[in-house]
């Protein structure tokens, strides 16, 4: 069986399969036909995965629907004695991921989406978290709902995804501190890995050059990121504080130098969203804190959404009753979800906001 291609998407939980097409001449496919085998039940990421969901010929082609499931998963799809896994497909169509092209410029790597539209355009620069870092240009793409998400969203913007460079060995959340001993005092990134203030120079740099391009809007910059990369838009605020008229830090690592940012952002429109407690238990303090402060200062444009165990069920996390609390806590990290899925409007708002 050739060219045979897995059709995937980058969904709430990650970079998920959602059917496949393969060439086909033999006839009409019924269910006896069909099998889906493999581990993918045991990493479905939440979701209701069944296996396929129909099948159908056209022009040639066999489409099959399965419910989503992680493209990380071990699977074996059988169609009528023909077996087919990653390993032997020909192809692999990314739904908008495939829309970024891949770049590296003055030492940076990122993929950008570009509208159609001609004349200057908004951009939104899309930091990722800690588990995307890397050297492949792909991780800030599929390992969590990002990028894709608001490109899909906002057809006509320019989506700006670097990738972070990785500290050495990669990063494993398996050798971060539990969450019991994290403290804030120790919290900060060492050397020049993940949003560190040289890289994002560079970062702001590409977007400088394409303000003077003519391509982008200089009135409408916009950053936003979670976790680590939530850290990284704070960081990017001090590091460009000359381009970016708003921003959307979601559950951001609070460190001494981000909680000093945020704390001094006394004009900037900000809109931070965190879940009411995450992995790092004191994350919501300081955020609650820093945002306090600057509204005291006279901040009337900054914004704070704390999501509660209802508003992170409806979205499937954190949904066993049974959880031990640090797997809980773990779970609620994920608040990036419904910021991209524009829970109370805070992306539209973002889009909506303009550089005095």
């Amino acid at each position: 069986m050739s060219k045979v291609t897995i059709l995937t998407e980058v969904l709430n939980f990650g970079h998920m399969v959602v059917g496949f097409d393969i060439p086909w001449d033999q006839g009409e496919v019924e269910e006896k036909d069909l099998a889906l085998e493999g581990n993918y039940l045991d990493l479905r990421a939440k979701t209701t995965a069944k296996g396929i969901t129909a099948a159908s010929v056209k022009d040639g082609v066999l489409h099959i629907d399965v419910d989503p499931f992680l493209y990380a998963a071990d699977f074996t799809l059988t169609v009528k004695g023909n077996k087919i896994t990653k390993e032997t497909a020909d192809d692999r169509k990314i739904a908008v991921v495939d829309d970024f092209t891949k770049h590296e410029k003055y030492g940076v790597l990122y993929r950008l989406y570009t509208p159609k539209a001609k004349e200057a355009r908004p951009l939104v620069l899309f930091l990722h978290g800690g588990g995307e870092q890397g050297f492949d240009n792909e991780k800030q793409m599929l390992g969590t709902i990002g990028a894709a998400k608001i490109a899909e969203r906002y057809p006509d913007v320019y989506v700006l995804a670097p990738q972070a460079p990785s500290m050495p060995g990669g990063f494993d959340p398996s050798k971060l501190p539990k969450m019991e001993r994290q403290t804030f005092g120790t919290s900060d990134f060492k050397g020049e890995t993940g949003w560190h203030r040289k890289y994002l120079a560079s970062v702001c740099d590409i977007i400088r050059e394409m303000i003077a391009d003519g391509k982008v809007n200089p009135k409408r910059v916009y950053v936003t990121g979670m976790s680590m990369g939530g850290g990284g838009t704070l960081r990017a605020l001090s590091v460009g504080n000359d381009l970016f008229a708003a921003a959307v830090p979601i559950c951001p690592t609070m460190t001494p130098e981000t909680y000093g940012i945020l704390c001094g952002l006394t004009d900037m429109k900000i809109w931070i969203a965190t879940a009411y407690v995450d992995h790092t238990i004191y994350r919501h303090k300081y955020i609650v804190d820093g945002i306090m402060k600057i509204k005291d200062a006279g901040n009337k444009n900054a914004r704070l959404t704390l999501y509660s165990p209802e508003d992170l069920e409806k979205y499937g996390i954190a949904t066993d009753p049974d959880l031990p609390l640090a797997a809980k806590f773990g779970a609620n990290h994920a608040s990036w979800i419904l910021v991209m899925n524009n829970e109370e409007g805070i992306l539209d708002w973002l889009l909506a906001q303009t550089r005095d």
